[in-house]
């Protein structure tokens, strides 16, 4: 397993947080290392940041639904100041200025059809950030395989996982990992059947 996504997940799921009841069941509740904040305000924001921190836990922030904050470079600059140290995105140029600060950067692509995958790879080959997340999670293992040949990149999945056999299928078309919003997935490190280990 790449060693980012080692850093990002414990096992094949990252939880994916939609409420503030979700972020504190996950806090007490979940394995893994790293959760994705689908939620929240600059107010809210650093409280937070704070109570991940105390629980050891890494904060994905997806810069795009975060309220209250300019989607400009002093917007990511900020976040990086307040502590914010990965965040997801599908806005390029936000992508590369969070880079610079020396965020985790993860790129999330939507492939809805064959040339959205050749718009993204042309994306890529001109920006590479440190993961790519494609929604949604059940692409075809023929899309992954040509974005890992042409980036060399870990991709995760998103979006429609919402069982164990999801994420099989998911890493057994070459995602590293999947997120995901179900409670009952948070803790699946090591899932039954014929998932794969991609290195």
């Amino acid at each position: 397993m790449n060693s980012l996504i080692k850093k990002l997940c414990d096992g094949y799921v990252i939880p994916a947080i939609r409420t503030a009841e979700d972020f504190q069941f996950a806090l007490a509740h979940a394995n893994s290392p790293s959760l994705i904040l689908l939620f929240g305000d600059i107010l809210s924001l650093p409280g937070m940041l704070k109570q991940a921190q105390e629980a050891k836990k890494r904060v994905i922030v997806h810069l795009d639904l975060l309220s209250g904050i300019g989607k400009d470079k002093a917007g990511v600059k900020y976040l990086a100041q307040m502590g914010v140290n990965a965040i997801i995105t599908t806005k390029t140029h936000l992508a590369k200025v969070a880079h610079q600060e020396g965020v985790i950067v993860i790129q999330r692509l939507f492939l809805m059809d064959s040339e959205a995958l050749r718009t993204g790879v042309n994306l890529l080959e001109a920006f590479k950030p440190d993961a790519i997340e494609v929604l949604p999670g059940s692409v075809p293992a023929v899309a992954v395989d040509k974005i890992i040949k042409a980036t060399g990149l870990p991709v995760l999945g998103g979006g429609l996982i919402s069982t164990v056999e999801d994420v099989n299928s998911a890493i057994n078309n070459g995602i590293c990992a999947v997120s995901s919003s179900e409670r009952d997935l948070w803790n699946q490190c090591s899932l039954k059947g014929s998932a794969r280990k991609n290195g």
